[in-house]
């Protein structure tokens, strides 16, 4: 799996011109997911997004985690970020997961997020969406199962 975490002070997500969910200051995460993905790494990515701690402390310190600044989620399904360019100029997808395998994966990887603590939004897994945030920092982390 894949996941592109950015702290933001606000991020909303829109189908059809209409907004779908919405946050304020927290975690705007594109979750990728690929075949072969596990519950096992789901484990690893919602212990880590729970308990990662970016936010300043009152010494602007990067020493707080999501809960400790009453934080929110918006978690947006993304195939895209398993794109392969190594060949052309157009994007080939055939490495992001069957799209049933990566829908269920992405609401139990939601539902676990819920489960540890976490105030979780989501978007629509399969519909084109639009992606508003103002990026805290910016602040992006870039988390890859493969590289535990």
């Amino acid at each position: 799996m894949k996941v592109i975490l950015q702290r933001v002070n606000n991020a909303s997500v829109s189908i059809d011109n209409k907004v779908f969910n919405s946050i304020k200051k927290g975690f705007l995460l594109f979750v990728g997911i690929k075949d072969g993905d596990s519950e096992e790494d789901l484990d690893y990515l919602v212990r880590k997004i729970t308990n990662i701690r970016i936010f300043e402390d009152e010494n602007g310190k990067t020493n707080l985690n999501l809960a400790s600044v009453n934080g929110e989620i918006l978690s947006i399904s993304q195939f895209t970020l398993y794109a392969n360019t190594k060949h052309g100029n157009r994007p080939s997808f055939i490495d992001a997961g069957d799209p049933k395998f990566a829908s269920e994966m992405y609401d139990l990887f939601n539902e676990k997020l819920v489960k540890a603590g976490n105030t979780v939004k989501n978007g629509q897994f399969g519909a084109d969406m639009q992606v508003d945030l103002q990026n805290d920092g910016p602040f992006t982390i870039i988390f890859d199962t493969e590289n535990k």
